[in-house]
């Protein structure tokens, strides 16, 4: 239960599924979590479900595309807790759709939330943590910023790919060798998580190819060699390990949780 005790985690996108998840483990683990969101309900209830089990937890409305927003959830953090210790850039958004169809605006929108808010929140963090003597920073990326997909995703697969490389760029740069700042940057790439962005992909294939959902959701299943989607506990288990300090020696390294989908 003391994995993360004393530390002090940020995490956005902290009320949807996969943030939910890891900022209910941190808590339970003995973060002190700090749930950042657009969703002010969703945000407030992930932080109540952390206080009725005894943990500690904070909500702050956040755009992860906003500097301003940043310098405010990182002030707030250090007037509440103190200290950074934990960075979950996890806040994203999924679009698919053909390359050719689509806006330099839509494109953009992917990449102002996929990236820049991964660019931002280490920026403005990194000052924290070197005060604090060091800390984590795991970015959430995807398969999709491994290997190419077959559906339409360019722009989404462009900015996950761009995380992976922003990740081993900060690890060198925010080690003790480089600038001094101890700070261990990793990046996770989950594969086929039950979230309501993959439930929106099988009904969108659902809608194009007449196929059933259940047809849909077998055909994924049997892409993943251990035969099954996975849960945001599975991701959720991943980023505690690259925050505690189990993974003290991790720095620069890609951590795919995807039931072997990339391993084919």
């Amino acid at each position: 239960m003391d994995r993360v005790k004393g530390k002090v985690a940020i995490i956005t996108g902290g009320a949807g599924v996969l943030g939910s998840a890891t900022a209910l483990l941190l808590a339970k683990e003995g973060a002190k979590v700090v749930v950042t969101d657009i969703d002010d309900s969703k945000g407030k209830k992930v932080v109540e479900d952390i206080r009725c089990r005894g943990g500690e937890a904070i909500y702050l409305k956040h755009d992860v595309t906003s500097e301003n927003d940043w310098r405010e959830v990182i002030d707030s953090t250090l007037t509440q807790f103190g200290r950074v210790d934990v960075l979950v850039n996890n806040a994203g958004v999924f679009s698919r759709k053909f390359i050719g169809d689509m806006s330099l605006q839509e494109w953009r929108w992917v990449m102002s939330i996929n990236l820049d808010g991964v660019f931002l929140g280490t920026k403005y963090a990194i000052g924290a943590m070197k005060k604090s003597g060091g800390g984590s920073i795991v970015n959430i990326s995807s398969v999709a910023g491994l290997v190419g997909m077959v559906a339409d995703t360019s722009s989404y697969g462009a900015s996950k790919g761009a995380v992976r490389l922003f990740t081993k760029q900060c690890a060198i740069q925010l080690s003790k060798a480089g600038h001094d700042y101890n700070i261990r940057v990793n990046s996770v790439h989950p594969g086929f998580i039950l979230t309501p962005m993959l439930e929106k992909v099988f009904q969108t294939e659902v809608e194009t190819t007449g196929r059933s959902y259940e047809e849909v959701r077998r055909t994924r299943e049997e892409w993943v060699p251990l035969g099954r989607m996975g849960t945001p506990e599975d991701v959720a288990y991943g980023v505690l390990y690259l925050a505690s300090d189990e993974s003290k020696y991790m720095t620069g390294a890609e951590l795919v949780i995807d039931g072997g989908f990339t391993a084919r």
